[in-house]
């Protein structure tokens, strides 16, 4: 057989495999294998009954797999009430913190003014700042602020709106950081001419500038998500009722006083893990464009 040829008729040379990327690709396949290596004993152990393990150990060949360990898990933790909990939770902090920061990024990438850069660097503060500080200070002040009607436990403490609320506050800075800078990039003869025709601010930010910024606003929401969901420091700090905690606090439901079964709270961990992967492969595309959108702008 004739090696293949191009069309000028020359023959097709192969660019030669340089060991600097066979040592690329090597460390890459080393590098998802040291990330996966966790997820996957987890799942090997989920699947083994815990007498197994308990006889021949973990590092053994298992010679039973069944599903068991993740009815049980889902059955003993009540794991619908606190996936309830954390929707009532993740959803509106994700809508909120997208909403304000996004006007806030419009605010000061449209507009100028002298204190513009220093607004968005108070926004941005709020990050730097660690949420172990303020722990006291904000402890007693959610116990004094009462809501009667509003909460079920009349106060901001214990309550799904006091976590709906730090969550706002902490992640606001960071997501009018992201906004503000992709709004920088879109043309500002847009806003001019809406301005000309006679268009309010108001009609300016909803019906103008926010749908072009869909992709970096998926990204964010992608990001929000995960995070507000995997968050378990404030839901120990700010809810003290069982039942209304987030699902990161429902595998303590799997702990014993005097036994915990691990192979249970691995099962548990991993029926946790399941809403961010759908999020996040629900948002695929999203998310990845929203990353790259402006790469290739000077």
């Amino acid at each position: 057989m004739s090696a293949p040829t191009l069309a000028s008729g020359a023959p097709e040379r192969r660019a030669p495999v340089r060991p600097a990327r066979v040592l690329l690709h090597v460390f890459l396949a080393g590098t998802a294998l040291a990330w996966l290596a966790p997820l996957l004993w987890a799942m090997f152990s989920a699947l083994r009954p815990y007498g197994e393990t308990s006889t021949k150990g973990y590092v053994s060949w298992p010679d039973t797999l069944n599903f068991d360990n993740f009815k049980n898990a889902f059955v003993q933790s009540d794991m619908t009430h606190y996936f309830v909990n954390t929707l009532l939770i993740a959803v509106p902090a994700v809508l909120l913190t997208l909403f304000l920061s996004s006007m806030v990024a419009f605010y000061v990438s449209r507009f100028d003014f002298r204190l513009n850069l220093a607004l968005l660097l108070v926004f941005t503060a709020g990050n730097l700042l660690p949420q172990q500080v303020i722990i006291t200070p904000l402890y007693r002040m959610y116990l004094l602020t009462d809501l009667p009607g509003i909460t079920q436990s009349g106060k901001l403490y214990d309550s799904a709106l006091g976590l709906v609320l730090i969550h706002v506050a902490f992640q606001s800075g960071f997501c009018a950081f992201v906004l503000s800078n992709y709004m920088r990039s879109l043309p500002h003869e847009l806003t001019e001419a809406a301005l000309v025709d006679g268009a309010s601010v108001w009609r300016l930010y909803w019906q103008i500038t926010l749908p072009l910024c869909k992709p970096a606003m998926a990204a964010l929401a992608t990001l929000l998500s995960i995070w507000i969901y995997n968050d378990f420091f404030w839901a120990l700090v700010l809810i003290s009722t069982g039942e209304n905690m987030p699902i990161t606090s429902a595998l303590n439901n799997l702990s014993g006083q005097y036994f915990t079964d691990p192979n249970l709270v691995a099962s548990g961990a991993l029926l946790t893990a399941i809403p961010t992967l759908v999020v996040y492969f629900a948002l695929q595309r999203q998310f990845v464009s929203g990353l790259t959108l402006g790469a290739n702008k000077s």
